[in-house]
């Protein structure tokens, strides 16, 4: 998931902030590295992580590999340090796609012990390729049973959150209302106001794909020809989308598939400040989508890990979660920051798809995708 932070730093509208929710088809470079320690404080339940009962203890250090959407607090990971003794090194590798395909590639013998941002579009393929150990963290009572999509936990779900169309608030009123639905989509009354993202090359693209498969079944072909015949734009990435063609970056349209919490980034990083958001969120069209962390089959620092694995569910890293990847903590008694409270309206029945269905259909999805929409 392309992930707010990114997107702003890289616009220069705030040092360093997620979503994305991660676009598919963007180039990234591996970095690897240690963790600097920011002066972390070990709160009582860090300090009350246990040593796995296993015949290992742990020792480190402990790799985490990720997307390069992730992000937390100065200190934060640290905080594992201080709490167990074991130092963790952050490698980045790419969008959650380029992630995976690597982690294949060297299945069995990994280049790292823990990997995170492996989400619910891509989570069958890793399955499939027996990427990971099961594990079954201590802390996964408190998440809720709708996340835990892998019941032979080989994977622990750490945030969620929803693909949404948005809307531009002041561009609609009493002569034209905004979107409610997808079938508000196709109506010529909204002809040529909508941009998306290629599912090719952009997650919130595919997440979108997946919402109208979800909903029209058979029909979604029908229902993208429509979008197609009514001015419906694509672009190659959110960004493109979102600060090109959108009317938030200066474009001329007042719709666009974001994200659920992207009213949020704009109070926050507005500037001069502003009180309420100017977009809105059309919950009826939310596609679900949910990451996970998990044990790289192979690991030499299993104990270690295991520990890893806990830490990322405890409410140390998962109240780290809203505010530094714009996403929401898997751990139902994580606080809230008031933004997220105020501002993110989570839809009531979201879109989701079995990650087995995705991964068996993705390919032919997206050709024919292709063919209806840019040939």
């Amino acid at each position: 998931m392309l992930r707010f932070r990114s997107v702003y730093s890289a616009l220069g509208l705030a040092a360093a902030l997620l979503i994305g929710a991660t676009s598919c088809g963007d180039d990234y470079a591996s970095t690897t590295g240690p963790v600097n320690s920011g002066g972390p404080v070990v709160t009582e339940e860090l300090a009350a992580i246990e040593a796995p009962a296993t015949t290992t203890a742990p020792t480190g250090p402990v790799t985490l590999i990720t997307h390069d959407s992730f992000w937390v607090s100065e200190g934060t990971l640290s905080a594992f340090t201080e709490a167990t003794g074991i130092q963790i090194v952050l490698q980045t590798a790419g969008d959650t796609g380029q992630m995976v395909s690597s982690a294949i590639l060297t299945v069995g013998d990994p280049l790292g012990d823990v990997m995170f941002g492996v989400d619910n579009t891509f989570l069958q393929r890793a399955l499939d390729a027996d990427l990971f150990e099961a594990y079954e963290s201590s802390a996964l009572s408190g998440v809720p049973d709708e996340l835990q999509l892998d019941a032979s936990h080989r994977v622990t779900p750490v945030d969620f959150g929803d693909v949404c169309v948005n809307y531009w608030i002041d561009w609609f009123g009493d002569d034209l209302a905004a979107p409610t639905s997808l079938d508000d989509l196709t109506d010529p009354a909204y002809a040529d106001l909508m941009v998306v993202q290629n599912p090719e090359t952009s997650s919130p693209g595919l997440a979108f794909l997946l919402a109208t498969i979800a909903e029209y079944g058979d029909g979604w072909e029908d229902y993208w020809a429509a979008l197609r015949d009514n001015g419906v734009v694509v672009t190659a990435s959110w960004e493109d989308a979102y600060y090109g063609e959108f009317v938030s970056g200066g474009g001329d349209r007042p719709i666009v598939v974001s994200y659920a919490s992207s009213p949020t980034a704009e109070v926050i990083y507005a500037d001069p400040p502003i009180d309420t958001p100017p977009t809105g969120v059309v919950t009826e069209t939310c596609f679900r989508q949910i990451e996970f962390a998990g044990i790289l089959a192979g690991t030499d620092h299993r104990a270690a890990a295991e520990l890893l694995v806990d830490f990322l569910l405890s409410p140390t890293f998962q109240e780290e979660i809203p505010l530094n990847m714009f996403v929401f903590p898997a751990l139902a008694t994580a606080e809230l920051p008031t933004t997220f409270v105020d501002f993110v309206e989570l839809a009531d029945d979201p879109h989701e798809m079995d990650p087995a269905a995705i991964e068996a259909h993705r390919n032919d999805w997206s050709e024919r995708w292709t063919e209806i929409v840019l040939r």
